[in-house]
């Protein structure tokens, strides 16, 4: 990691960049495959599929009979965990709904507002070097508590044209209504502009890699909407003397393994807590199945001596990271003061671990500094809320002179008209 020692707020900015990659192509890359797949539908996903993920599938969909051989595969002891979490974040998210109040603005004048679900949600789950089942989790979940009536899944499949198993357990659980054999580009294009196979669908969910999130980005713009702009994933560690090095090491090290483009940073106001988590960082990694893809992250990342807890919460607020870990002797008083994250996990028995799999909360967030205007996926992130209003005679008349008179300021006479009219 990268050292930093008292860095004036001045350099801040440079501090708190994420890792940039050259995009100059990737747009046109993901734009042509788009095209196609609007263009060709099924031909153009199998063509795709082929040429990124080594396989020839004939059938997009998962079949019935290769969903229930798929669920018999999974270890009981991976069930039990799955369905834990599930219930957990379950439980949270139920807690999100919205009962329907009616509020009389005037004498005669209601207005309320009513939670109606999305109808049909596209979840992306990448397959690459982990299977997130996880994520079918954090996402078909909530989906099926807000009342989405279709849920469809893409996944890109292995060389020999399989979905991991615990992906298809993880999709029958929460009430996923069609798993798809389809990843990458191909696969939001699918979900966006529908084809023979794949529905199409009103809002796209889920993470992936720069041409994943750049054609999420690209369908935006015309067809569908998505969930939020999100890139690589970070963390944030505040820790003082209070942390134990080992944990805080540990929980640096479990984001960088996620992939090269990781970012994580350590923030504090103690230059022995850097030391201390460097050396158990280095006898930890030594350990680790994927420690080439945590050490290439760790080379993006970077520790950060500042002056006092004051400057390092500013310095948070300045990175926005998707996950903060708050290491700190006074770590809730803390928390209230910070105003740009994803989700904070609060002392030494926090690990960002839990979030990920199974305290409750929701583990899509906003990355690259996006916390500071976006939420992570919730309850409402399945939902519109539309609003809603009824007039009496006796409360149009109570109103009237006030729309009256702002219509005619703007030149709006019809507008007048339509109230006007009304009181004859």
């Amino acid at each position: 990691m990268q050292q930093y020692i008292y860095p004036e707020r001045d350099t801040w900015n440079g501090l708190t960049q994420r890792p940039v990659m050259d995009t100059s192509s990737l747009e046109k890359i993901t734009g042509d495959i788009l095209e196609d797949v609007k263009r060709k539908g099924d031909e153009a996903v199998r063509k795709y599929t082929l040429r990124f993920d080594k396989t020839d599938i004939k059938a997009l969909a998962v079949k019935p009979d290769e969903m229930a051989e798929g669920i018999k595969c999974v270890h009981e002891d991976l069930k039990k965990a799955i369905l834990q979490a599930k219930l957990n974040i379950e439980k949270f998210h139920k807690a999100q709904k919205e009962e329907v109040k009616t509020i009389e603005t005037m004498p005669g004048v209601k207005c309320w507002r009513k939670s109606v679900p999305i109808e049909n949600v596209g979840l992306y789950i990448p397959g690459g070097t982990a299977p997130l089942f996880s994520t079918i989790l954090m996402l078909a979940v909530p989906a099926k508590l807000a009342g989405c009536k279709e849920i469809i899944l893409c996944t890109p499949p292995d060389s020999k044209g399989n979905i991991h198993p615990a992906m298809l357990f993880a999709a029958a659980l929460t009430g996923v209504t069609k798993v798809f054999k389809i990843g990458g580009v191909q696969a939001i294009a699918a979900m966006a502009y529908g084809t023979e196979s794949v529905p199409k669908v009103d809002k796209i969910f889920g993470p992936g890699n720069q041409y994943v999130m750049c054609a999420k980005q690209l369908v935006n713009k015309h067809s569908v909407a998505i969930d939020m702009p999100a890139g690589p994933s970070e963390v944030a560690v505040l820790a003082d003397e209070s942390c134990v090095p080992a944990f805080v090491a540990a929980d640096l090290l479990s984001q960088a393994e996620h992939g090269t483009d990781s970012q994580v940073l350590l923030v504090t106001t103690n230059k022995e807590v850097i030391e201390q988590v460097e050396k158990n960082m280095k006898e930890q990694l030594k350990k680790l199945p994927r420690k080439k893809i945590a050490a290439q992250a760790l080379s993006n990342s970077k520790s950060v001596l500042v002056r006092n807890v004051n400057e390092a919460i500013d310095l948070i607020n300045e990175y926005a990271p998707e996950h903060l870990i708050i290491s700190c002797t006074n770590d809730e008083e803390i928390a209230e003061r910070i105003m740009n994250a994803g989700s904070v996990f609060l002392g030494n028995y926090s690990p960002e671990s839990a979030g990920d799999y199974a305290s409750g909360t929701n583990h899509t967030l906003p990355t690259n500094g996006y916390a500071r205007a976006y939420s992570g996926v919730s309850l409402d992130s399945f939902v519109k809320k539309i609003t809603y209003q009824k007039l009496s005679k006796e409360g149009l008349n109570e109103i009237a002179a006030t729309v009256e008179i702002m219509a005619a300021a703007e030149g709006l006479d019809a507008h007048k008209g339509a109230v006007t009219i009304r009181k004859m």
